[in-house]
């Protein structure tokens, strides 16, 4: 069956950089794409390119005839309607049932009767979600679908998008979103989309093989560099005229390598780490907070030791902001109250993006209006050296905060926030806007930071990846403490669940109350955390020899031109072990660290 929307060897300049140059797009019917890239790398434009909203400056757009199509944009306009219900059945076909449009308002968190003009900009975002959900059409593009959703109407939009018949192609930050939906992952790259029939779960291996490959290949070309190289220096020396083609060739080859290694600049990022904190950060007992007749968080108690990454979690309005505030000392509970360790050097990533000043450059932003010099760790950096560190250019440094992406500003923060000296982070939304390579670093910084870390998000992939413990709203002001990241969270409450529902009929069900997972496990190990203490340490030992083993067959400078097939594999399985290996001596550090508190508190 032919596509029912084409893109083909598209090109698009704007101003001096390419922005595509020869991207392609396939979308068949029922298909569900995860279009990623880099921030910055075109994927926004090729969805409205796609759409039929942005012109390609050259290259073909075909959609089936009769096929509908609808784009979710990341900044929609409601002019010229009262209300959302009116914006959004606007969006209805003839013969579409007018209910559904309440149906997805109401699930999304509005009511209908919005005025556009009195809406902040994610509930525009979901009065838009709810326009392009409404008509069921043939083909859904959604650019990031997911922001300004808490993690109910996440999981809600899964299920709603699943039941679709539409195609799919999705643009998102959140990982697990993609995972969930995709069976196919468009990777945009430097202009042009390489296609692999897999979901996103596969997608980084796959993207590591790919430039594993581009890695040989560039080594190869550097061989021939310095072939050409030792050619022009001897080999012409003794003729009167240089062989004028073979020149040309070398500097073609050193221009393709210069643009290579410019394309190919990544991200870094390193904390600036202050002294040690105190072992307890912060210790609140049985704090509350009310606004008016409201409870917003009730009797709630917590203990944070150094080291600790605490994820929180809920529906919007829960309380989170509230009770991060009252954690850190910027608000004061109602009862109860909240005692912060000594030392502590607090580093904080503010989610509205608000502390960035519209008309202050770049360089003003880092330095603090003070020179070209930035201090990072204390030590004196060029603000043009660290910038290029966030993947901005020397030619950025006097541009104005104004005229920055999203994923920019995302990055400008973090450039900011991990130049101050820290013991202890406070990250408010901190994988806004960014994109997956940038998001990979974050996660990295956070995991192996000394100090602790104070995370609210809505990303889980994320909390599973950094978070050693939960903080969930559990409704009616109340928040419960579970151990681990946000999958532990699902299973435990799944297993309280399946508990109270596992109880005689005749009996009297009590309201399941979980308990804070450091508060049940402070006296000692248990058994599961015993036996892994036990048995990583040979875990990790055998995974270590199955890298040497693989690294020492992909040493092998002759295997990518015999085999380009089992040189992949080998590579995959390489990210594989290594994953795994790094894994598991994440959870014997934070086993190992607890059993030392525990033996240290005894």
């Amino acid at each position: 069956m032919p596509p029912l929307l084409t893109l083909k060897d598209v090109h698009l300049t704007f101003g001096t950089t390419r922005l595509l140059d020869g991207a392609e797009l396939a979308v068949g019917e029922g298909e569900r794409l995860a279009l990623v890239g880099r921030n910055g790398s075109g994927k926004s434009t090729l969805l409205k390119i796609a759409a039929g909203l942005t012109e390609a400056d050259s290259g073909t757009r075909f959609a089936q005839p009769g096929a509908t199509i609808r784009y979710l944009p990341q900044e929609p306009s409601l002019e010229g309607f009262a209300t959302t219900r009116d914006y959004v059945e606007a969006g209805l076909q003839p013969g579409d049932d007018p209910n559904r449009a309440f149906y997805l308002l109401g699930n999304l968190g509005l009511s209908g009767m919005e005025t556009p003009a009195t809406l902040s900009g994610g509930e525009a975002r979901r009065a838009a979600l709810a326009r392009v959900l409404a008509p069921k059409p043939n083909i859904l593009l959604l650019d990031e679908p997911t922001n300004h959703l808490d993690l109910p109407a996440i999981e809600w939009l899964e299920g709603e998008l699943k039941a679709l018949g539409a195609a799919l192609v999705l643009i998102s930050h959140d990982r697990r979103f993609l995972e969930n939906l995709s069976r196919a992952v468009v990777w945009l790259d430097r202009g042009e989309t390489k296609r692999m029939e897999q979901g996103f779960g596969a997608f980084e291996d796959w993207r590591d093989a790919l430039m594993e490959q581009e890695e040989i290949e560039r080594h190869k070309r550097d061989r021939k560099i310095a072939r050409e190289l030792d050619w022009v220096t001897h080999g012409v020396s003794g003729r009167r005229k240089r062989n004028q083609g073979r020149l040309g060739r070398l500097g073609a080859l050193r221009q393709g390598r210069r643009e290579e290694l410019k394309q190919l600049g990544s991200v870094k990022m390193e904390a600036a780490e202050a002294e040690t904190s105190g072992t307890k950060v912060i210790d609140a007992k049985g704090i509350s907070k009310s606004f008016g007749d409201k409870c917003v968080i009730r009797d709630f108690s917590l203990r944070i030791h150094r080291g600790d990454r605490i994820g929180i979690v809920g529906p919007n309005g829960a309380g989170k902001t509230t009770l991060l505030k009252m954690l850190i000392g910027e608000l004061q509970p109602d009862s109860g109250n909240v005692k912060l360790g000594v030392a502590l050097e607090m580093a904080k990533l503010d989610q509205s993006r608000a502390s960035l000043h519209p008309e202050e450059t770049l360089a003003n932003v880092l330095t603090g209006g003070g020179g070209d010099t930035v201090y990072v760790g204390g030590k004196p950096r060029h603000v043009i050296s660290y910038m290029q560190d966030f993947l901005f250019t020397g030619q950025q440094a006097r541009t104005p905060v104004k005229v920055l992406s999203g994923g920019e500003r995302a990055r400008l923060l973090l450039a900011r926030l991990f130049a101050v000296p820290s013991n202890f982070l406070v990250l408010d939304e901190p994988t806004n806007d960014l994109d997956l390579e940038t998001l990979d670093l974050l996660e990295e910084v956070v995991g192996d930071y000394p100090g602790t870390a104070l995370v609210v998000s809505h990303d889980r992939d994320f909390l599973d990846r950094v978070a050693t413990q939960i903080v969930a709203a559990e409704g009616d002001g109340r928040f419960a403490v579970y151990a681990g990241g946000y999958s532990d969270m699902v299973a435990q409450r799944q297993q309280g669940k399946d508990e109270t529902d596992g109880e005689p009929a005749g009996g009297k069900k009590k309201p399941r109350q979980a308990r804070p997972a450091r508060a049940r496990d402070e006296s000692k190990l248990n058994f599961s955390e015993i036996h892994a203490l036990k048995t990583l340490p040979g875990a990790i030992e055998t995974r270590n020899r199955e890298i040497a083993r693989l690294q020492q067959e992909l040493s092998d400078s002759g295997l990518y031109a015999r085999d380009a097939q089992k040189f992949a594999a080998l590579s995959a399985h390489l990210a594989q072990v290594t994953a795994a290996r790094d894994q598991d001596e994440e959870l014997w550090l934070a086993l190992e660290l607890k059993r030392e508190e525990l033996a240290g508190n005894s």
